[in-house]
């Protein structure tokens, strides 16, 4: 899917449509001290098994991709609910 990297959408902050930066959200890298992670690691210790099994094969064939949309007045940054598709690309739109 080819989606522009400009777009004009309502932006929650100024509450009037405005143009919008598109970047595709990525997942930061996962603190090692956080609770979960800590607890993770703790249960993955010792000679047992894995913690939850591997999962064989996949359900899904794609992942959802999620959109970080920074409002170009204000400067506010949200994120669109993710779509699900195999290739998505951000592209320059020209003439408009």
């Amino acid at each position: 899917m080819r989606f522009p990297k400009q777009v004009r959408t309502y932006c929650p902050r100024c509450r009037t449509h405005t143009k919008h930066s598109v970047t595709i959200y990525k997942g930061g890298k996962r603190r090692t001290l956080s609770e979960g992670q800590r607890r993770y690691l703790r249960k993955q210790e010792g000679y047992g098994s894995k913690r939850k099994p591997e999962q064989k094969r996949f359900a899904k064939v794609t992942k959802k991709t999620s959109l970080k949309l920074k409002c170009s007045q204000c400067g506010y940054t949200y994120h669109t609910e993710g779509i699900r598709v195999k290739k998505f690309e951000l592209v320059e739109v020209v003439g408009r």
